[in-house]
């Protein structure tokens, strides 16, 4: 039901009471949660010893601008620098999304992550928190090398997570700081920003992260906790029968649904399936606010956790590696405009 962050390089006792609470289904982690290798591998086995069986560990480690996990990990670029390679060479810029793809799902796997949320399917138009985390502005082109980077984390035992639904690309606004609206129609958006969603959907992604992007001209809610969006054009017209999470709640542009509570309430009963609570405050409070609701689904968990995975040795001795780092650490990234 949520997923939690928590504040630093190890567990304290509030952390573990925590993890330890039925409504908690994994944990996501942050930079502020990495200092080695060796240190949050430890610190998965620690949660893990806490929490057995079905239960998600996270991070974001799309590359570029955002890759919590650094220091001993292959350092990824932005998914822009594959886009640009679109125009000139598409079938290495398919390759290289599997190439990237898989390098960072096998390093995340090998150390007992069990999502990576990604790929980002946005279109790279201009959104300061997107900015070079999206492939490219053509929906057709951003479909094509969202398949290939599913493919490539299939390869590697990994779950996809797709975001974030229906498309956050096309304003401005970032939502960790202001409140974003597109003003456009359902039919607009169908031929552009869900253009990749479906596409992707279709492949059989995994799990869909939501937008805390508000469309007024298809509901007055924010996406993140509109019945509109999930009940009616994702789970309804979409078909999606895997998981929804929502983004952080802890975003600005999610404060108007209200308090900690309400923000929860609004999106479980929406239909999310997940709920993100990143800042560590506001964990306490969060888990007490769904003390009440059953529990997430058992079966739900366990198809989102990886299901092959080599150990880091075996991952580092294996020339395929070696061959997708070199191809990868080749591309030039773009200039970086967003730390999220």
């Amino acid at each position: 039901m949520l997923l939690i962050g928590i504040p630093g390089l190890e567990l304290g006792a509030a952390d573990r009471d925590a993890i330890a609470h039925p409504a908690c289904s994994g944990v996501i982690l942050f930079k502020r949660n990495f200092a080695s290798r060796a240190q949050v591998a430890a610190l998965i086995d620690v949660i893990r010893d806490i929490r057995p069986g079905p239960f998600l560990l996270a991070v974001d480690q799309e590359g570029g601008p955002v890759q919590r996990f650094q220091d001993g990990f292959t350092r990824l670029p932005a998914l822009s620098a594959i886009g640009a390679l679109w125009e000139s060479d598409r079938q290495r810029a398919l390759r290289l999304a599997e190439m990237h793809a898989w390098l960072m799902a096998s390093e995340m796997r090998a150390i007992g992550i069990d999502l990576s949320f990604a790929p980002v399917v946005d279109l790279a138009r201009g959104n300061r928190a997107i900015g070079p985390r999206a492939f490219h502005a053509d929906p057709e082109a951003t479909s094509a090398l969202s398949l290939a980077y599913l493919r490539g984390m299939r390869m590697a035992g990994m779950a996809a997570t797709i975001k974030h639904f229906p498309g956050h690309g096309s304003v401005l606004e970032d939502t960790h700081f202001d409140d974003a609206v597109d003003p456009r129609t359902l039919d607009e958006l169908r031929a552009q920003d869900l253009v990749p969603f479906h596409d992707a959907i279709l492949a059989g992604a995994e799990a869909v992260m939501m937008a805390h992007v508000r469309y007024p001209a298809v509901d007055a809610d924010p996406a993140g906790y509109s019945r509109r969006w999930i009940v009616d054009i994702l789970r309804g017209d979409l078909a999606f029968r895997g998981a929804v999470f929502s983004d952080d709640i802890g975003m600005a542009a999610a404060e108007s649904a209200g308090g900690i509570r309400a923000r929860i309430e609004a999106h479980l009963d929406a239909g999310c399936d997940f709920v993100l609570v990143c800042q560590p405050a506001q964990a306490a409070e969060a888990l007490a606010a769904v003390a009440h609701r059953a529990p997430a689904s058992a079966a739900m968990i366990a198809a989102l956790q990886g299901l092959v995975a080599q150990d880091w040795d075996r991952l580092v001795d294996n020339p395929q590696r070696d061959r997708f780092i070199a191809a990868v650490g080749a591309l030039d990234t773009p200039p970086t405009g967003t730390s999220a």
